[in-house]
């Protein structure tokens, strides 16, 4: 059974990184269309954030040549790049591995989304053994910077969301805006109590399944100790 992991790769060498960070309100999907030799095409789907700054970023940008709008609906965009750099000639200056690098494309993996982000690239795949995921994110922890966020086995069923009722979600909203988390702590059970219009032995109970349910669905399942 193959594994499929969710991580964030910091490297801000990595392609139209430099445009997420012009633009941080937007949401950039990028896709790498492989069968253009050593250059692949960006194609890249924005959603939200200025029109303008994005494409004024996708101008500016040193990883670009050209690029063209393909496709508008409401606030998503979709633009195809020509990159001005081969992937090797663009990281080399900060992977040392270049090697190593070229090995990972024939890795038992399939990468099935890239988000751009400011620092580097959030991905999220599908990897065909433990010995292949452990490569994978080695070269990245040994030439950047690599957090894994999710790894589970293909199949495996995710909860929904966060994992918290509504009325836990309200209680925890409430407990921060009043301070309760703060330290020192500017609240008590009891005030948070009145304002919920309910018990503090009430608040605490639900502040403790909150609490346990967004471990639970966040940090319990980071780094899960798999089975062979």
């Amino acid at each position: 059974m193959g594994l499929v992991a969710e991580f964030d790769i910091h490297c801000d060498a990595l392609p139209l990184v430099g445009v997420a960070r012009a633009a941080p309100e937007a949401t950039i999907v990028l896709a790498l269309q492989f069968n253009h030799g050593d250059r692949p095409l960006f194609l890249t789907t924005v959603t939200g954030g200025s029109r303008t700054a994005v494409e004024a970023a996708l101008t500016d940008a040193d990883d670009v040549d050209e690029w063209t709008v393909i496709g508008t609906a409401d606030s998503t965009r979709r633009y195809q790049a020509v990159p001005a750099l081969s992937l090797a000639d663009q990281l080399g200056d900060h992977i040392d591995d270049l090697a190593g690098l070229k090995a990972l494309a024939t890795a038992e993996a399939t990468i099935e989304r890239i988000e751009v982000t400011p620092n580097g690239w959030r991905q999220s795949g599908w990897f065909a053994t433990r010995a292949a995921f452990d490569e994978f994110s080695s070269f990245w922890q040994q030439n950047a910077g690599f957090r894994l966020h999710r790894l589970t086995h293909d199949g495996a069923s995710e909860p929904p969301g966060d994992g918290l009722s509504d009325r836990q979600r309200e209680a925890l909203r409430t407990a921060y805006e009043m301070g309760y988390f703060d330290v020192p702590r500017r609240t008590s059970l009891e005030a948070i109590g009145t304002e919920l219009d309910i018990s503090a032995s009430a608040v605490s109970e639900r502040l403790r399944r909150a609490q346990t349910s967004l471990i639970e669905e966040t940090v319990a399942t980071t780094w899960p100790p798999l089975p062979d």
